[in-house]
């Protein structure tokens, strides 16, 4: 087994696991490679030093980029797991609990920029959070 440390174009860093050295370049020639974050399929292999395991030896520190991106991931995550997803009803939904049409509760969904400056206008506050791909997903 083999774990490349990958990289996208966009910088964000992540790991790969392939059978081969072979099966990594089969699967990067392919495109079937994606970031987990934005899903960018322009992927490239980061250097890395070989694992020792020595019992006296310490973890190697993580980079602050990598601890920054884990704890947005983190945070992100509790927010989906506190909020209702109403998916393309939000600017609707957001207005019935407003109004007190529909019980209050954290939600989440999509909406325009147009449909969130008018619910702005109405005074319902509303929060962007872009979601990276990997988290549209199911959570396990």
């Amino acid at each position: 087994m083999k774990v490349y440390n990958l990289s996208c174009d966009h910088e964000h860093r992540f790991e790969g696991w392939f059978s081969s050295e072979d099966d990594y370049a089969s699967q990067l020639a392919q495109n079937r490679i994606a970031c987990p974050v934005c899903e960018s399929r322009s992927i490239n292999k980061l250097p890395s030093a070989p694992r020792l395991n020595l019992s006296s030896a310490q973890e190697p520190r993580g980079d602050a980029t990598a601890k920054i991106q884990a704890q947005i991931l983190s945070m992100v995550r509790k927010v989906i797991e506190g909020t209702e997803d109403v998916g393309e009803r939000f600017a609707d939904e957001a207005r019935r609990i407003h109004y007190n049409e529909s019980p209050e509760r954290p939600i989440r969904g999509v909406a325009t920029v147009a449909e969130c400056e008018a619910l702005v206008d109405e005074g319902i506050e509303v929060t962007p959070l872009p979601l990276p791909a990997a988290l549209k997903q199911p959570l396990q």
